[in-house]
């Protein structure tokens, strides 16, 4: 039994590491070479990387920086990830941004631009970058950055996503490089953090609450007892009439996420594969509802 869960805990790891090399070709491949700048504390990296090589003439022998400066921010948001979130959180996201600064510093950063046009490569670089943001923490890691301040408020404010705090920390970001830098720089910038944004939220789903009804003529205990051990979610189930048949059925209700979702689809199929299941997304959330991130 530990060594599946050993390993079921190194495969979630490796992909989240995978995402990580999808943020990174977005940012190096996309980015980068057109002159443009990430958001959260990526953006800051890139912006003080620009500043020192310009005003200091640093260089590395042609290798970009901004990954070791945005390690190097990250390190006080450490703590907050293993307080306040848990201790696997911890971990991967620790492995995650040390990969990530990897990545970052090995990829090969493009002389010339991939795609001439800079709304291209906002679009390509927001879709690589906001998904491989995402599949890290759909995968209990993350990014670091905003990515942990906004998983630590996601904990408490049921109706707050990542990518919500990760496009108001941009634009910050933004404001600064339009005091800094070229104005057209900064409306690319923008165009590539809403897509970036989008993606994260499209891909990060145990950030999206899923209500589910679960219809099944059987004993209805199987399935809460997996509902509520396994998933560690609340769960209300009630005796039913079909309308067509007539015959008794159960009802069991119960709002997860949209990961967690996948995983009660299986498990039901094992136990009753006539059952009926109806689900909902992104429905809105009050009260004691806890968001699993990790």
């Amino acid at each position: 039994m530990l060594w599946k869960l050993e390993r079921k805990d190194m495969f979630r790891l490796l992909i989240a590491v995978g995402g990580m090399f999808i943020y990174s070709v977005g940012i190096n491949t996309f980015i980068v070479p057109a002159d443009l700048y990430s958001g959260g504390v990526m953006g800051i990296s890139q912006i003080l990387r620009t500043l020192i090589i310009r005003y200091t003439d640093f260089t590395m022998g042609g290798t970009d920086i901004a990954g070791i400066i945005n390690f190097v921010l990250n390190i006080p948001l450490f703590l907050l990830a293993y307080f306040s979130i848990g201790r696997g959180f911890f971990v991967r996201t620790v492995v995650c941004i040390f990969s990530q600064t990897v990545f970052l510093t090995l990829i090969p950063i493009p002389t010339a631009p991939i795609v001439e046009d800079t709304i291209t490569a906002s679009l390509i670089g927001g879709i690589l970058a906001g998904a491989g943001m995402g599949i890290s923490l759909r995968s209990g890691g993350s990014s670091g950055g905003s990515d942990i301040v906004g998983m630590y408020i996601t904990k408490y404010r049921q109706n707050f996503s990542v990518g919500r705090l990760n496009l108001c920390i941009n634009l910050c970001v933004y404001l600064a490089c339009a005091l800094l830098f070229d104005i057209k720089v900064v409306i690319y910038c923008i165009i590539y953090s809403a897509i970036c944004s989008l993606m994260l939220d499209r891909t990060h789903t145990q950030n999206i609450s899923t209500e589910v009804f679960i219809f099944t003529k059987k004993d209805p205990q199987e399935v809460m007892a997996y509902i509520l051990k396994d998933l560690i979610r609340g769960a209300t189930y009630w005796e039913a009439k079909g309308g067509y048949t007539n015959q008794e059925t159960n009802i069991i209700f119960t709002v997860v996420s949209k990961h967690e979702l996948t995983a009660l689809k299986h498990k039901l199929r094992q136990i009753d594969p006539a059952a009926f299941l109806v689900s909902k997304e992104n429905v809105a959330v009050e009260g004691k509802f806890e968001k699993h991130l990790s």
